[in-house]
């Protein structure tokens, strides 16, 4: 039996217990103490996340399902995208849930980190939002237009952007496109680039700007109601991940996490929590 596979039993384990101290809705004081001190002394793991949704759904698994599987989540939230990576390399985090697979790969290649990925957990989609405008057809000749200035997220909101007819971006090949990809520009816009924790609150000062989920949460927009248009997030290859190092890929703390961030537990949290379709699902 390989190490993924004992975790996975221990898990498995741990959960039909928890299952059955809860299954009659009406667990003993006894039941619980049980239930929320498992046999082994616990083991803190410190991971880095975005504040919403990444903190929210880590604190959800610490707050409910952690402790009988043996784990303590150190939540550490960082507000931007550089740092997490960051301090996961230089051995501060045990892990970190913030980023999606380009972005990942981007950085790897710019930094040299080595960096593993588990599967993805969840999507939000990307969308373009407006302080000025109340649809995507009332664009202006030389509108201005707020983008990421990261080479993953930029990328994909110049996808979204040629999705929406904006611009249309020429063949990069295995290159993510930027804005020098633009090829064809019909309404002469306008692209600037900004951290992407920013866009949000500089709306007021384009026409358009488009913003990631997590920031779009933040800043109190809802996705499926404030958006002009929306990611498709089907076969969206923009999953949020837990990405460790490599050499801790195996670690079966790390392994259980992923487990608990696959769980049936967190699906309905994700579903429930974000109803407006802010955050989804990828698996």
């Amino acid at each position: 039996m390989n190490k993924k596979t004992m975790v996975l039993s221990w898990l498995t384990v741990a959960m039909l217990s928890l299952t059955a101290c809860s299954s009659d809705g009406t667990s003993s004081d006894q039941n619980t103490d049980q239930a929320a001190t498992p046999s082994a002394e616990l083991v803190t793991l410190k991971i880095g996340a975005s504040p919403t949704p990444h903190g929210e759904i880590l604190r959800f698994i610490n707050d409910n399902m952690a402790a009988q599987v043996g784990l303590v989540l150190d939540v550490v939230e960082f507000n931007d995208y550089i740092l997490p990576n960051k301090a996961l390399d230089d051995g501060s985090l045990d892990g970190n849930y913030f980023q999606h697979l380009p972005y990942l790969e981007a950085q790897i290649e710019e930094f040299g980190y080595d960096f593993y990925a588990f599967p993805g957990v969840h999507i939000e989609p990307l969308g373009i939002y407006s302080a000025k405008h109340q649809d995507l057809n009332t664009l202006p000749q030389g509108a201005t237009i707020g983008v990421s200035n990261d080479p993953a997220n930029q990328a994909r909101g110049l996808r979204l952007l040629e999705t929406a007819g904006f611009i249309s971006l020429r063949e990069t090949g295995a290159q993510l496109p930027t804005i020098d990809s633009v090829a064809n520009n019909p309404f002469e816009v306008k692209l600037t680039q900004l951290e992407a924790q920013l866009l949000p609150s500089s709306m007021p000062d384009f026409d358009y700007v488009v913003i990631n989920g997590n920031y779009a949460i933040d800043a109190g927009l809802q996705p499926s109601v404030d958006a002009l248009q929306l990611e498709d997030p089907v076969n969206n290859p923009y999953s949020n991940m837990l990405v460790v190092r490599t050499s801790d890929k195996d670690r079966a703390e790390l392994v259980t996490l992923d487990m608990l961030l696959h769980s049936d537990q967190v699906r309905e949290f994700i579903e429930e929590t974000w109803t407006d379709g802010a955050v989804i699902p990828a698996f």
